[in-house]
């Protein structure tokens, strides 16, 4: 990360005990700090409940929104929904360490905290592994890939035995992708 995002560091030595509501709009500037470039357009609401406690934080995020990305099989661009959740316990210890998921430890004197990489990471892992453009599973997508994949794909058991050459595996589950509906 280049430099923190300074909109995401809460000061809480600040805040009062209990529970502390922040809102975040995220868009693309917003990973350009990250120098990810994979999402064409992002628009996604990230809610934090920080909730301070005596002798520790509770960090509970949940983002919700729509990632623009290009479609794995076709390079199409659409609209990936995302949503997520996740929860950050904040400890204080002798030094700092993250080596924990989902349990942070700062140094004891510490009076700040920057949420951004978590946020960062919660949209990341929001998204499928394979990016699929919806009308692709509908048969609504007019593009040249698909019909060139249409093409290439066996038309029947029969035919396949007529040509003796294998085919490419790879094709079968692109095939099965236009075929499940």
């Amino acid at each position: 990360m280049m430099k923190p995002l300074k909109e995401y560091t809460i000061p809480f030595i600040g805040l009062k005990v209990g529970k502390h509501h922040f809102d975040y709009q995220i868009d693309n500037k917003f990973f350009e700090c990250f120098e990810y470039d994979d999402f064409n357009a992002v628009d996604v609401k990230a809610n934090l409940v920080f909730e301070k406690k005596s002798t520790f934080l509770e960090l509970y995020f949940e983002i919700t929104g729509t990632v623009n990305v290009n479609c794995d099989l076709t390079n199409e661009p659409y609209n990936q929904a995302v949503e997520g959740e996740f929860k950050l316990v904040v400890k204080f210890g002798e030094e700092y360490n993250d080596e924990f998921e989902d349990i942070l430890i700062i140094p004891h004197g510490e009076y700040e905290i920057n949420v951004a990489q978590y946020i960062y990471e919660l949209i990341i892992l929001s998204m499928p592994a394979k990016r699929v453009h919806p009308g692709v599973e509908d048969g609504t997508l007019d593009s040249d890939i698909l019909k060139k994949l249409e093409e290439l794909s066996p038309k029947s058991l029969s035919e396949k035995e007529e040509t003796s050459e294998e085919i490419d595996p790879r094709w079968n589950t692109l095939k099965k992708l236009l075929t499940d509906k």
